[in-house]
């Protein structure tokens, strides 16, 4: 299936692994990009020699050429030296959570490096659009971690009218009928995250896989109180736990796990600062705030890495109500293919019966 999205990235199948932290991995990345689609490594969660050996990982696991991407966040204070990285490395696609400056767009073109950044409004899609993006990719509402209150189907439309680069539709999505439901709107593919968490390529611990597998849609919730941003996760006691704490208690321990980020990120205590100042421009957010935002990366490693559930925290998008099994990712990629072709010819055979003469 050819879209203006697998002809931009020469990807096989429209279909994108977004960049979750600690679980989009090289494993994970390899065999997402193996299957066809493609693969983005989380970079936030790295440090920069992590960061490269991932890439080199991902290179030796996939034949020469096969394209990837590595997503960044755009606000950290070593987002330049990253995109260098980037560069140097050869990696064909730069994806973002937040919207690049027009210099960083610019200078990764200029090296060939396909810019795709991820957005939750119309006018950040018209934003990064004017200043040389070369898709976006468009979540709604029932997309995992950070997300906004829009759903995808009212989004989805408004953006594609908006723009005139190609638009990966994400949140929402795990089967060949959202592929096709997307593409009916305009998209030019779909970005899935749950469904490829719950994979046999992803490297989240089995006990977590089983909590999402276990889970209804009305076990997915969005809460405030981890890190003070509307963030979509699987409910627990561990969330309900945040959620009753009062602020003392909460900053306390953000402060915590901001100590312990620093020393598994390599960042001084200056780069945390300037990262925070970075996140404060252009939003309204306390410092308070800010530290809280500390509390995502190391709940999210206590579940997506040293798998506990009870200690950790679990992004999730709606759709992992509607999951109930583990594809490598080779088999879900098949078969959301497989399932749209389908979708195509059901609704091919439809508009022939109506088209058909009337009898006699």
């Amino acid at each position: 299936m050819e879209t203006a999205f697998t002809e931009l990235v020469g990807v096989e199948h429209p279909v994108v692994q977004t960049g979750m932290g600690w679980v989009a991995g090289p494993r994970l990345v390899s065999g997402a990009a193996n299957a066809g689609a493609l693969g983005i490594l989380a970079s936030a969660t790295m440090t920069l020699d992590q960061l490269r050996s991932a890439v080199r990982e991902v290179k030796s696991r996939t034949p020469d050429g096969t394209p990837f991407g590595v997503n960044l966040r755009a606000d950290a204070g070593d987002a330049a030296e990253r995109a260098q990285l980037i560069i140097d490395e050869g990696v064909r696609v730069a994806s973002f959570a937040l919207a690049p400056s027009k210099e960083l767009i610019a200078r990764l073109k200029d090296a060939g490096v396909v810019v795709i950044p991820s957005i939750g409004a119309r006018r950040h899609a018209e934003k990064v659009a004017a200043w040389g993006a070369d898709a976006v990719i468009v979540q709604g509402g029932e997309g995992g971690g950070h997300t906004g209150d829009v759903a995808t189907t009212v989004l989805l439309p408004q953006v594609v009218d908006a723009v005139d680069i190609p638009v990966i539709a994400a949140g929402g999505f795990s089967d060949g009928r959202g592929l096709v439901a997307a593409l009916s709107y305009g998209a030019a593919g779909i970005a899935m995250g749950t469904r490829f968490l719950l994979t046999s390529d992803s490297t989240v611990p089995d006990a977590v896989k089983a909590e999402y597998l276990k889970a209804t849609v009305k076990d997915v919730t969005v809460t405030t109180a981890v890190d003070g941003l509307p963030h979509r996760m699987l409910r627990t006691e561990l969330v309900a736990s945040l959620e009753r704490a009062g602020r003392t208690r909460a900053l306390v321990r953000a402060v915590r796990h901001a100590a312990a980020f620093r020393k598994l990120s390599g960042l001084s205590w200056p780069q945390m600062v300037r990262d925070g100042l970075a996140m404060k421009h252009g939003k309204d957010l306390s410092w308070s705030q800010v530290l809280l935002a500390a509390n995502t990366p190391m709940l999210l490693k206590a579940s997506m890495v040293e798998g506990r559930t009870d200690l950790g925290v679990m992004a999730s998008g709606q759709v992992a109500g509607v999951i109930d099994d583990l594809p490598s990712c080779a088999e879900l990629v098949s078969r959301v293919m497989a399932e749209a072709q389908q979708a195509l010819e059901s609704l091919e055979a439809l508009h022939s019966l109506r088209t058909l003469p009337p009898p006699g």
